[in-house]
């Protein structure tokens, strides 16, 4: 009889004993995959500062600018962002007319990363916008047809990294107003938006955007 209840006991403390472990390691397994997950946000506006040691990363910082040199900004960070691009970059935009930000698009076209952009047909005609840029450098672009404004900003980086928020990706909006950015690699938020930058670009037909964009 003693040994019998001895024996449940010890039964017992091993199935405690085995719970606790399971749960300390699925603990210390989502604590690791949270710190190597990114999930940022950047707020707008940004301080003005030189961007050419981001393109240039050989460049001199003593080289002629104006500008404040080595300032990390939110606009700096969001081009690193963009720019770790190694294979795809999916872009969403209702409004497309910053010269550093296409800068950012070209140089990854010519690294040979797969490009596609999805933006507002009547925004992509106003003076001043990047569009017609990305197209004569061989960019994929399609305007989206609908009777409604395409009023998206968001950009798919790798299939695997999100940016989205407010910001319109004018001069305006980086320098002068209030937005937001969110940058995450958590596959529940990405996933969706890869979902639905496939379903708008399927909707579009690229024969007609390629006639819809003036340059």
């Amino acid at each position: 009889m003693f040994d019998s209840m001895w024996t449940v006991k010890v039964v017992s403390l091993g199935v405690v004993g085995l719970s606790l472990s399971l749960e300390l390691l699925f603990w210390l397994f989502s604590r690791r995959r949270s710190e190597r997950v990114t999930n940022k946000v950047l707020f707008f506006p940004s301080k003005v500062a030189c961007v050419e040691h981001i393109f240039s990363p050989t460049l001199p910082h003593s080289h002629v600018c104006s500008l404040p040199h080595g300032v990390d900004t939110s606009f700096s960070r969001l081009l690193r962002y963009i720019l770790s691009a190694c294979s795809s970059l999916d872009l969403c935009l209702f409004s497309f007319s910053n010269m550093d930000l296409s800068r950012a698009v070209l140089l990854l076209h010519s690294r040979g990363v797969t490009i596609r952009v999805l933006t507002d047909k009547v925004y992509s005609a106003i003076s001043g916008s990047q569009i017609g840029v990305l197209r004569k450098a061989g960019i994929c672009v399609r305007c989206d047809v609908s009777a409604v404004h395409m009023h998206h900003k968001f950009a798919v980086v790798d299939g695997r990294m999100l940016i989205t928020g407010s910001l319109n990706w004018t001069l305006t909006a980086v320098q002068s107003n209030m937005e937001n950015i969110i940058i995450t690699e958590e596959p529940d938020l990405v996933q969706p938006f890869v979902k639905e930058f496939c379903r708008l670009w399927g909707l579009n037909d690229s024969a007609q955007d390629l006639n819809s964009v003036t340059d």
